[in-house]
């Protein structure tokens, strides 16, 4: 498995400050979703489960978790990226970072709105790192890849996989409730939205994902002749169907 090089053109400088700030903002944002305690992300439960389970921060547990899925990329043959790499530690030292200085909340009405903006930030931490077009995440190109290899539908690969990683979390000790529901339903919506938003130079992810010069920084690798399987753009990999 070898590593994409960091891509060259323009708005260089303006894209690497989006991948670091969204993945910041994605880690703050998992962690205001522990905090509110009512529920987490699919992959959230898996981390606090295992978290319970082991005694390690829930953010060592992502890292620990990313790094575990990235080898899963060898075997289906994905090249990451620089945003790849980065997600992997960047997203668990801000979520343990955010835990260490946003308190405990009390009471349902602060509970609620917290886990609001934990999922609207969400959103627009997936905009910004997708938008970036440095590569996707671990977990979002382990569906990609999947795909690619098997010929299923992003829509079925993303179920399996959230629908087996959120029954092992909460079988560890994972939260579900509310926050897992809102996620669900939201982060789709929210994520084509910023995705667009933060497009650089007017750009929106597919059509990024249609140009020459970045097309292997946001899209698994595939193999010449694969005429059957379509190589999914970031919008697909990253969004629920």
């Amino acid at each position: 498995m070898s590593i994409t090089p960091v891509p060259r053109g323009a708005h260089l400088p303006r894209r690497l400050i989006q991948l670091y700030v969204g993945l910041t903002l994605y880690g703050a944002s998992s962690a205001l979703l522990v905090r509110a305690g009512l529920g987490l992300e699919p992959w959230g439960v898996l981390h606090q489960g295992l978290a319970e389970r082991t005694g390690l921060s829930i953010g060592v547990v992502s890292i620990i978790v990313g790094a575990a899925v990235l080898l899963l990329w060898i075997p289906i043959r994905q090249r990451p990226g620089l945003g790849t790499v980065s997600n992997v530690f960047a997203v668990g030292i801000t979520m343990d970072g955010t835990l260490a200085l946003v308190p405990d909340v009390h009471g349902l009405a602060a509970e609620i709105a917290v886990m609001v903006a934990g999922v609207v930030v969400n959103g627009v931490a997936t905009g910004l790192y997708i938008a970036a077009r440095f590569g996707p995440g671990p977990r979002d190109g382990l569906m990609t890849g999947l795909h690619l290899r098997t010929g299923r539908s992003i829509r079925l690969v993303r179920t399996l996989i959230e629908v087996a990683v959120v029954a092992t979390g909460f079988a560890l000790g994972g939260t579900l409730g509310a926050g897992t529901v809102l996620y669900a339903l939201a982060i789709g919506p929210l994520a084509q939205f910023f995705l667009r938003f933060f497009a650089v130079d007017g750009r929106t992810a597919r059509e990024t994902a249609n140009g020459a010069d970045d097309e292997a920084a946001v899209a698994p690798a595939r193999d010449n002749g694969d005429t059957t399987v379509t190589t999914p753009t970031p919008e697909q990999a990253i969004l629920p169907k």
